[in-house]
């Protein structure tokens, strides 16, 4: 036998080569992150914000905005979230009475979720790139299986980790809302009065619905890739 040359079977326990089992490990760790990040990004539009105020049972804003104007504020704040711009783009703005739309420590709090949603939007991004790329070379490698396997087993995590998240959510979601605050941001800085514009904009039954629509489309998505890849990996040879 020859020396130096590493047999198929001696790089796994499994007989797939090493940068196979890197590529697989890769699919299944990152598949949770990247589809419900996309699921964040379709929450991240006008069309999200316009629907949710629509929702039937939707409570209404008790100090004075109409759906119109929770629209019209709501899209300028998603808006600051996605572009460049620096705090002023928020804290220039004012009611028709002078009166500042967000205070000082709202403004500090858009900025924190302003680099939370950039930071993770580029983690989207290169998880969709990495996935994409590791999908793509065990294919082109011949190693079909693979591809398969990893797509199975990265929706099987995802089905898991998101059906504990819908328990938490129906069991306790304050829970669930507090602890992502906590690991996220910073003390007691994301907390504000009811009179306050983020609160009067996004009340407790927008992030419900939001951590609920996240969630459950997430549960679909891996659902649907673990029933395609399950059916292709049972489909029998010509």
């Amino acid at each position: 036998m020859s020396e130096g040359i590493p047999s198929e079977s001696s790089t796994a326990a499994t007989g797939r080569p090493l940068w196979a089992a890197v590529a697989r490990g890769l699919v299944v760790i990152l598949m949770p992150v990247v589809l419900v990040l996309t699921n964040v990004r379709l929450l991240l539009t006008p069309a999200f914000v316009q629907l949710e105020y629509r929702v039937p049972g939707f409570p209404a804003e008790p100090y004075g905005f109409t759906r119109e104007d929770r629209v019209y504020w709501a899209t300028i704040a998603l808006e600051y979230l996605l572009n460049d711009a620096g705090r002023e783009f928020l804290g220039d703005l004012r009611f028709d009475s002078g009166t500042p739309v967000y205070n000082e420590p709202e403004l500090r709090h858009m900025e924190d979720v302003k680099r939370l949603t950039q930071a993770a939007l580029k983690v989207w991004i290169g998880g969709l790139v990495v996935v994409g790329v590791m999908l793509a070379g065990m294919l082109l490698a011949g190693r079909g299986h693979d591809a398969r396997s990893a797509l199975l087993a990265g929706s099987r995590l995802t089905l898991v980790l998101m059906a504990i998240l819908g328990i938490g959510l129906v069991v306790g979601f304050g829970f669930v809302f507090v602890g992502f605050h906590r690991i996220f941001f910073e003390g007691d800085t994301w907390r504000f009065l009811y009179s306050d514009t983020l609160i009067r904009l996004f009340p407790e039954r927008f992030w419900q619905d939001v951590f609920a629509l996240i969630a459950g489309g997430t549960l679909v998505e891996a659902g649907a890739i673990y029933l395609a890849a399950r059916r292709r990996t049972a489909r029998p040879k010509a």
